[in-house]
């Protein structure tokens, strides 16, 4: 540990065996030991933490950044800055929304082109999978693509059609052949569409409205369906942005059969109730929707006794025309939700109050992440692991206030919202990315290839 270029140490360093007073060894961007608190060798740089949190950089595998095509709604620099301010230290960015969208292995180069040179955390990219792009699978897989994406319900963009069961068929083969795993937004369109038919001439205003288009059994349909593929073909499988907890029984059953079965829930979905959204409130819009008090609750529970692995934003953001926020449409405003920045104290906040610890946090959001886009120096701190580090205060608490945040553009429904976790300093393999919520200047991020 001579060769230490810094030290960084805390009275509460977040391991793999729990929270416990800890020093860091850094080297060339690398952590080359982890020793006792006052192991501190003299002349070298050190970051005295103290009390602080000093916890593995959130790996954050649900993002949506849209450059190239739609950077008007989210772009690499505005989304990696906010990354950076949030203890975000890696993300893994969705196939849908840029355009051209990551079907294909020109669209995967056409994306780390534009990409290139404009991220201040680091970024790798999920592959998509959509009707009829089977062949290029392969491709994308050996290009670096961390795995594939696929929509079991419209996508709300023409260039990422959703599949079908007879289009997942076509490509399960393939994607067990590879070893790559299958991501799904898992809403089935026809429970959709007939509850929509239903609502008639209903006040779009009304959140009740909206959560009526949505029903749970869109989800536990379609989360039906992928069980069995999963079963069938044994592909690992990853449902995203799980919001209904009637599915729970059933991927309990699935991942104690031994499936590859993973999950993740999302920050607004353990935030807000149903019950709580004023009518009008299109920034609370998202797909499947934010639903009743009593379901936050059981999927709380299920974070706790692992039939649910991961917290991942689902950052979504928009041009605030689309969320309609003057009108207050929730049948016509954008489903999606901006909280890159703020997730880990979002996540945080409901977590301390259910008497979670900060190594079930870490767990969640940055040691099963990292697992399941197989960034094996990420979201860890042990020896041999990237110097991903986010100190941060878990006992104080801010306000939120969108107009500080750094994604593109400030909508979120977090606005306003008492939040407890501040980020002290973010740091990416070593070097300082934010201080005081304040990001770099300079784009020191890479683009990760699988």
């Amino acid at each position: 540990m001579a060769m230490t270029d810094l030290v960084i140490r805390s009275r509460r360093v977040v391991l793999e065996d729990g929270a416990r007073p800890a020093t860091i060894h850094i080297r060339t961007g690398l952590i080359v030991g982890v020793s006792g608190f006052d192991d501190v060798p003299a002349g070298f740089r050190v970051d005295d933490a103290g009390d602080l949190a000093v916890m593995p950089g959130i790996v954050d595998t649900h993002v949506h950044i849209n450059e190239p095509g739609r950077t008007g709604w989210e772009g690499f620099e505005t989304a990696t800055r906010a990354a950076a301010a949030g203890g975000v230290t890696t993300i893994v960015e969705m196939p849908l929304n840029s355009i051209p969208a990551t079907t294909s292995v020109e669209a995967f180069a056409a994306k780390r082109r534009a990409g290139a040179g404009k991220c201040f955390v680091d970024v790798g990219f999920w592959g998509g999978v959509v009707p009829g792009n089977a062949t290029e699978l392969p491709g994308l897989w050996a290009a670096g693509a961390f795995g594939f994406k696929c929509f079991l319900v419209p996508s709300g963009v023409a260039e990422f059609a959703h599949v079908t069961d007879t289009d997942l068929r076509a490509a399960m083969p393939t994607l067990a052949s590879l070893g790559a795993p299958l991501l799904a937004h898992a809403e089935l369109p026809g429970p959709i569409d007939a509850a929509s038919a239903r609502i008639g001439t209903s006040d779009p205003r009304r959140y009740a409205t909206y959560l009526a288009t949505r029903p749970k059994t869109a989800e536990n349909d379609a989360i039906a369906l992928l069980i069995e593929l999963c079963r069938q073909y044994g592909v690992r499988t990853h449902i995203v942005h799980l919001a209904s907890s009637d599915a729970l029984g059933m991927i309990g059953e699935a991942r104690a059969s031994g499936l590859p079965l993973s999950v993740e829930t999302c920050p607004h979905y353990l935030t807000f109730a149903a019950e709580d959204i004023p009518d009008g409130a299109t920034a609370f819009k998202c797909a499947p929707p934010v639903r009743e008090r009593d379901n936050r609750e059981r999927l709380w529970a299920a974070l706790a006794e692992g039939t649910i692995q991961m917290i991942a934003s689902d950052h979504s953001p928009s041009p605030p025309g689309m969320k309609h926020l003057e009108t207050g449409d929730f049948l016509r405003a954008w489903g999606g939700i901006s909280s890159l920045q703020i997730a880990l104290p979002a996540a945080w906040t409901g977590a301390s109050a259910r008497g979670c610890t900060l190594d079930q946090l870490a767990q969640w959001m940055c040691r099963a992440p990292a697992r399941l886009a197989g960034l094996a120096r990420k979201g860890t701190i042990e020896e041999g692991a990237d110097a991903d580090l986010v100190i941060w205060d878990p006992d104080a608490e801010f306000t939120v206030d969108a107009r500080r945040l750094y994604h593109r553009h400030p909508v979120t429904p977090y606005d306003g919202r008492r939040l407890r976790g501040v980020i002290e300093r973010t740091y990416l393999r070593g070097q300082v990315v934010s201080t005081g919520s304040e990001p770099s200047r300079i784009p020191g991020g890479r683009l990760l290839m699988r």
